[in-house]
């Protein structure tokens, strides 16, 4: 009795080098992102404190920033910067590929300006 051997087809090599060097990055664990359970560790560290109560801190901020900016308020960082709502104006604009003029409606946005002490470190 023989059996017959089914190989599978070969897959085609990236041709993007770029998409080869992110997985590398990732694989080694270091990311350009602090996660929110980095911070509640780093909060933990610094502190003293468990970590649920860490995050329990790390959740009221974020959850009195959002509801704060949600109010049209500017909420000031020290050290950090400075996150305020902005109103953007109603324009034209143009769809691409076919040229044909939309109106844009007025909106809102959030900025970010950051303090001259954090310019200044990096």
């Amino acid at each position: 009795m023989t059996k017959k051997s089914t190989k599978a087809p070969a897959k085609k090599p990236a041709t993007k080098t770029a998409s080869k060097a992110a997985p590398a990055a990732k694989a080694a664990g270091e990311s350009n992102k602090v996660a929110k359970t980095q911070l509640v560790d780093m909060v933990a560290e610094k502190t003293g404190l468990t970590k649920k109560q860490s995050e329990e801190a790390v959740s009221t901020m974020l959850d009195a920033i959002v509801a704060a900016v949600k109010e049209g308020k500017s909420v000031g960082l020290p050290g950090l910067g400075t996150l305020s709502v902005r109103a953007t104006a109603a324009r034209t604009g143009v769809r691409p590929g076919t040229s044909e003029k939309i109106q844009i409606p007025a909106g809102k946005k959030l900025a970010f300006k950051a303090a001259t002490t954090l310019k200044g470190s990096l």
